[in-house]
């Protein structure tokens, strides 16, 4: 398959160290800065620190629920916990680790390891996962329930 697709991002520096993240293809704006850790960082605004976490675990996220829907797996709910630790490799910072902490409920426990191995592979195929260097620490769970 030699398919290529293109995600545009267009930033534009607001002011001290916040600026606005923006894409033609889509209608809301993202406003980022310096994570508040760092001089002149900015609390309660998305980083890209946040942003770099939250690719990983919504590219599980779609990749489980594409291959759940490919495989027949109905599923309750599914939440995703994902902390990046930020660390020194040769004096300088990079995101270490990220832990991914998916929680996946359904009602019949039957379906318990076909529901296990359809996040292993999701965590596997993640074409964000794949993309980087960042160690992903996988801790996934299956719950069975149902939503109160």
């Amino acid at each position: 398959m030699n398919e290529e697709h293109k995600y545009n991002v267009n930033l534009s520096w607001k002011e001290e160290r916040i600026g606005t993240l923006r894409s033609p293809e889509l209608n809301e704006e993202i406003e980022v800065a310096t994570p508040p850790d760092f001089d002149g960082g900015v609390e309660g605004i998305w980083s890209p620190e946040h942003l770099f976490v939250s690719s990983v675990s919504s590219c599980f996220m779609t990749t489980f629920v594409a291959i759940a829907e490919y495989s027949k797996l109905s599923f309750e709910d599914l939440k995703v916990e994902a902390t990046g630790k930020l660390g020194k490799v040769d004096g300088k910072f990079e995101v270490t680790e990220i832990i991914l902490k998916p929680e996946l409920i359904i009602s019949d426990d039957k379906f318990a390891d076909k529901a296990r191995r359809i996040m292993e592979k999701a965590e596997e195929a993640c074409l964000i996962t794949r993309s980087i260097k960042t160690e992903i620490i996988f801790e996934p769970t299956v719950t069975v329930g149902t939503l109160q």
